[in-house]
């Protein structure tokens, strides 16, 4: 996810101070992976620096000056471009876990044993998400099914190559 575009994205709406930003992000996109302030104010200052937002305003707080950011119009020309911009499918070739297979195999450990631990593992984290899924809004649902869809794939995977051992043990070893 690029945290820089988001955050663009997020003043869209209008000026913001970093704290806000940052709630805002959380809210809608940081469900797993919060982020940290300091992540905020770093992107915010690499944006800054590249025209793509400025200081509205400064407010004086408890602490340090409070700075609100605005998108400028390159900001906004950025996030469109960067909205239109198709994202690049990720093919997992060269998965760890098709790795550690091979190395199984090779070395001579048991890999459908391997391959049962790992479907064991799909299995635990998809009842969380579905579990997640019942009790969340409809963004965690779309969320929690995308994750699903790929573990779903991952599974179908797993259970095609529990089925090609064989083969693939001849292939591999010496």
């Amino acid at each position: 996810m690029s945290i820089g575009h988001t955050l663009l994205g997020l003043l869209e709406s209008g000026p913001r101070h970093g704290y806000d930003l940052k709630r805002a992000f959380d809210a809608h996109f940081g469900h797993d992976r919060p982020l940290h302030y300091g992540q905020v104010y770093s992107t915010m200052s690499r944006l800054l620096k590249n025209g793509l937002v400025e200081v509205d305003a400064v407010e004086p707080g408890a602490g340090p000056e409070r700075k609100r950011y605005a998108i400028t119009d390159a900001g906004v020309t950025d996030v469109a471009q960067w909205l239109a911009r198709p994202e690049k499918p990720e093919p997992y070739l060269q998965s760890t876990l098709f790795t550690k297979v091979v190395l199984a195999l090779m070395t001579d450990r048991n890999a459908a044993e391997l391959l049962d631990t790992q479907r064991a593992e799909h299995l635990r984290l998809m009842r969380g998400l579905t579990e997640r899924k019942r009790g969340g809004d409809l963004a965690d649902q779309l969320i929690c099914d995308h994750a699903l869809f790929h573990l779903e794939a991952d599974l179908r995977w797993l259970e095609l190559t529990a089925a090609r051992l064989e083969r693939l043990a001849a292939a591999v070893r010496p």
